[in-house]
């Protein structure tokens, strides 16, 4: 919340301009969130078996007591074998790892945090050779970002499956105490590629205009709409670049966007996640607007933007030999883009792994002091 604060000569000091901005309340379903500072989800691997220890629940808790309003934790997998790519990532099922995100859940709010978890099925990005054996990549049409063959093409079944898988993982995170869910629907794995002409070949009712690709994202928001109370908030993560592919777009006009996101409104998303490697770009010609602005304008819905915040260089991610290291820049523009609207809240991601107290120093105009990102922090959790 913004305050006030009593200066040493007695008078009062005016809030910054910055705490005037983020340190405002948001409400998303029946949930308030203290200001309108998110950490972006970023998988860290440190869950042998999938199961969240106390080290992740210690970690989780440093940043909601460091004055972040909501933590979107790492991609968690869904129960579906297919949807698992990784070692070491916590899944969101069985009964050891749902107690894990329970206690990770409590201690957040202990520090006076909210969280959701991030449902999460990685379609193309599981490898050959992935565990468990024998199971096949889930794909739309059998290929890889790239048209490979890769995987299988998905059957109705395996479809009403996943959907299903997200429900029920959805009505977990209620039962286990979070304050919400976020739906995977970006980067190029499962949802996405569903939603990207590139990968999304089919001829059924899955495939074709933008309305078609939307079908198995909204079918799977109406489910976990369907599994949890009115109130719980349901947020859904897009991007148009996936891995690896930084060019690919899922719409190349705002025309196209609309009807990408109309169903997926429709289907009950209370607020959408725009992922971009860097806020401040444009998506659409003739307009200033980014990703999360044309969102906004488009399904009167409320968003969060991310990319590059705080930080001054991009993501490119690890394999594309992105940079190891990032300097600490000033938010003015961002907080320019706030005044005006263009989205609701700012989602941190690499700055709150360098630094969990990133949100206090930046209410308090103290974001000289923050701890600049280097790729080694990602050896540790701290």
């Amino acid at each position: 919340m913004t305050t006030t604060t009593p200066t040493t000569s007695g008078a009062t000091e005016l809030p910054s301009r910055a705490a005037r901005l983020l340190g405002r309340p948001l409400s998303l379903g029946d949930v308030t969130l203290a200001n309108r500072m998110v950490m972006a989800p970023m998988t860290r691997r440190f869950s042998p078996g999938g199961v969240p220890g106390e080290d992740v629940a210690a970690y989780y808790a440093r940043r909601a007591a460091g004055g972040v309003g909501l933590i979107i934790t790492e991609g968690t997998y869904v129960a579906r074998d297919a949807a698992a790519a990784y070692d070491s990532v916590p899944h969101f099922h069985g009964e050891e790892a749902l107690a894990g995100w329970a206690r990770v859940a409590e201690w957040v709010h202990e520090a006076g945090g909210r969280i959701m978890p991030q449902l999460w099925h990685t379609g193309v990005a599981r490898p050959d050779g992935a565990a468990p054996l024998g199971v096949p990549a889930d794909t739309p049409s059998g290929t890889d970002l790239d048209g490979r063959p890769h995987g299988k093409e998905m059957t109705q079944a395996d479809i009403d499956a996943v959907v299903g898988a997200f429900a029920r993982a959805a009505a977990d995170a209620e039962r286990a105490g979070f304050d919400g869910v976020e739906l995977h629907g970006a980067h190029g794995y499962l949802i996405d590629t569903f939603l990207w002409r590139g990968t999304n070949k089919r001829t059924d009712a899955y495939g074709g205009d933008q309305a078609s690709r939307a079908r198995f994202a909204s079918e799977i928001v109406a489910a976990v709409r369907a599994a949890v109370s009115p109130g719980f908030p349901v947020v859904l993560r897009l991007s148009q670049w996936k891995a690896e592919h930084y060019d690919a777009r899922i719409a190349e006009t705002p025309q196209e966007l609309e009807r990408l996101l109309a169903p997926l409104a429709a289907a009950g998303v209370d607020a959408f996640h725009a992922s971009t490697r860097r806020y401040w770009l444009p998506e659409f010609e003739d307009s200033d607007l980014n990703f999360a602005g044309w969102t906004k304008k488009l399904t009167g819905k409320p968003t969060i933007t991310v990319g590059s915040v705080g930080l001054d260089q991009e993501f490119r991610g690890v394999r594309s030999g992105g940079p190891d290291h990032a300097g600490v820049t000033g938010i003015e523009p961002l907080l320019d883009r706030l005044e005006r609207d263009e989205f609701d809240a700012v989602a941190i991601g690499r700055a709150l792994i360098s630094d969990a107290e990133w949100p206090a120093k930046a209410l308090t105009d103290r974001l000289h002091e923050a701890v600049p990102y280097d790729v080694a922090q990602l050896g540790t959790l701290v």
